[in-house]
Parts: C-alpha cells; sequence; structure tokens
C-alpha cells in the first residue's frame, strides 16, 4: 500500500513539474518564440484575420499605421507596467491612444495578450474567447492596428485594434 502511494505521489509531483514555469519563465518547456521576419508579421496577421472575417461573411480589414502605432505604443507599455491591461502607465485608455495616434475613424475595440506564444497562436486565443473574438469579427471594422513588443526573456506583448 505504501508503495502505491509512493507511486502516486511521484506522478503528481511530475505533472506538477510540468506545468510549472521553465527557468526562462516560460510554461513550454523552455521553448521561447522569437519574433522573426517581424515584417512579415503584420501581414501574417491581417491576412489570417482577413481569412476568418471572409469565412464568416465579414467585409476584410486593412493594415491602419494609426491603429498599428497606438498598438506599439500600448504594447511597450504593458511591458513596463509589467501586466497585461487595457490602460496605460499614464491612465490612458484605448480611446485615448487612438486619438493620439491621429486615427479619426470610430474605434471598435482591443484585444491584447502576455504570452511566449507566435502571433498566430494568440489570434487562436483570442478566437476561443467571445469578447476578443466579437472585437476580431465585428462587421463594422475596416481597420486594424497590430503591434507587440518582446522582452529579452522572449515574453512577448501582443496588440490588436480594430477601427471602423
Amino acid at each position: 500500500m505504501t508503495r502505491v502511494f509512493l507511486i502516486l505521489i511521484a506522478g503528481l509531483m511530475t505533472l506538477v513539474a510540468a506545468c510549472a514555469p521553465a527557468p526562462d519563465g516560460t510554461t513550454n518547456g523552455g521553448k521561447v518564440y522569437r519574433v522573426r521576419n517581424a515584417d512579415k508579421v503584420q501581414l501574417r496577421m491581417l491576412d489570417s484575420v482577413n481569412a476568418l472575417r471572409q469565412a464568416a461573411g465579414k467585409p476584410a480589414v486593412s493594415l491602419n499605421p494609426q491603429l498599428t502605432a497606438a498598438a506599439a505604443t500600448h504594447s511597450r507599455d504593458m511591458s513596463v507596467q509589467n501586466r497585461p491591461w487595457h490602460f496605460g502607465s499614464d491612465g490612458s485608455s484605448p480611446l485615448d491612444r487612438v486619438s493620439r495616434a491621429g486615427f479619426t475613424g470610430a474605434m471598435i475595440g482591443e484585444t491584447i495578450s502576455e504570452t511566449y506564444e507566435s502571433e498566430l497562436q494568440t489570434l487562436t486565443a483570442w478566437m476561443e474567447n467571445q469578447a476578443t473574438r466579437s472585437v476580431i469579427m465585428d462587421p463594422k471594422a475596416a481597420n486594424m492596428g497590430f503591434s507587440w513588443f518582446q522582452e529579452s526573456n522572449g515574453k512577448i506583448w501582443w496588440t490588436l485594434v480594430m477601427g471602423s
């Protein structure tokens, strides 16, 4: 009986250790996704978002430089604050940031993430959540801003902003 109990405890400890963060902070066995070909990341995301929108009968969106600037600013700011949330360290809201960046359309929404995963894995997670999915799939959206900030340890702060 004691032997069975010890085997069960050892198995449980192995499971817990597998879920614990690796020394570099990741939870995927120490593998860190590094953003490479940064000039192609935005286009991959745009193509993926538009493929999802097309499949759902929604109109395509275009990359917007002002929304992308607002997304880049917020990604870096989330890293500085070390927390994923929609408010800037200066108290700014997503509306404030897109206005400051010079976007004159209506902002539809902002999706954010703190991960060690790629942009497509992040998009998949956003699509599995009803709140973020509704921002990405909003039929009024015509413009998209998308950016990220990657820390030296590999953590990536993603921001996607949709506007009309």
